[in-house]
């Protein structure tokens, strides 16, 4: 699929670090012109958009929208529109995690996981839709989680926000079937990421356990193959979908979790 996607525009949410970079590094490989997203520190941020360009030979932005703020997003998307042609590939990752017990969970912690997880692929999506019904092609991927799936407890708003998730991309995948349009939410076990590393802590707080103990015996002890999920099968699976050979593939949940929600 080598330069596959020449000519084609991906933003990738949440994509300074973690997953998002990795499938940014993967669509750059492809030809795609790359808007990357995210927080982090600028020079960093910087040297990161610089040498994918380079290692590439494709144009490369980066616009530091917050995602909680609608007219921020409105804003990055009239960057792209401005920069890069608009958006073909929309990549929904930016998230964030909470560990608590319902009855301790503060209401601000709760709106701020559903607005970045659930709430900024609405907008994303909606602004992205009209340019991709236009071209009469786009895609999709939002990643979701197995927590789209399967529920684990002490994690009330990400579940939810990833349910949520989950059935948006079903309801989107059937808008833009007719246009050359799919969206499909691939479902992550753990990945070992920041994401992952900062919600450790809390995790060993509300189970009082170990670090240790929370890593085998709560995160991998999830997933049968004792394994952490690598940024790089992530990768693979959404450069896949965004490309011809996954185009049948509409409104799917995907998962990639080492048989966790097959228990």
């Amino acid at each position: 699929m080598s330069q596959a996607l020449s000519g084609k525009t991906a933003l990738i949410t949440g994509s300074t670090s973690g997953i998002g970079l990795a499938i940014a590094k993967g669509l750059a490989a492809q030809g795609a012109k790359i808007m990357l997203n995210g927080f982090g520190d600028a020079a960093e941020i910087e040297k990161v958009r610089a040498d994918l360009a380079a290692e590439h030979g494709v144009e490369v932005r980066f616009n530091g929208a917050d995602l909680t703020k609608a007219d921020q997003i409105e804003a990055l998307f009239k960057d792209i529109n401005d920069n890069l042609g608009g958006v073909d590939i929309l990549v929904n990752n930016a998230g964030i995690q909470f560990v608590s017990p319902i009855e301790d969970f503060p209401p601000e912690k709760w709106d701020a996981i559903i607005g970045l997880n659930l709430t900024s692929s609405f907008h994303t999506t909606r602004l992205a839709f009209p340019g991709m019904k236009a071209k009469k092609w786009g895609r999709i991927v939002n990643i979701a989680s197995a927590h789209a799936l399967v529920a684990s407890p002490f994690k009330s708003a990400y579940v939810a926000a990833k349910h949520g998730l989950l059935g948006f991309t079903k309801t989107i995948a059937l808008e833009g079937a007719t246009f050359g349009i799919t969206a499909n939410a691939i479902c992550p076990g753990y990945v070992h990421t920041p994401l992952v590393d900062k919600q450790i802590p809390d995790t060993m707080k509300a189970r009082n356990m170990t670090r240790e103990q929370v890593i085998k015996d709560v995160i991998l002890a999830a997933q049968p193959t004792g394994e952490f999920v690598t940024v790089e099968d992530i990768t693979a699976l959404a450069v896949f979908l965004c490309s011809d050979a996954g185009k049948a593939i509409n409104g799917a949940p995907l998962s990639i979790d080492g048989g966790w929600v097959a228990q």
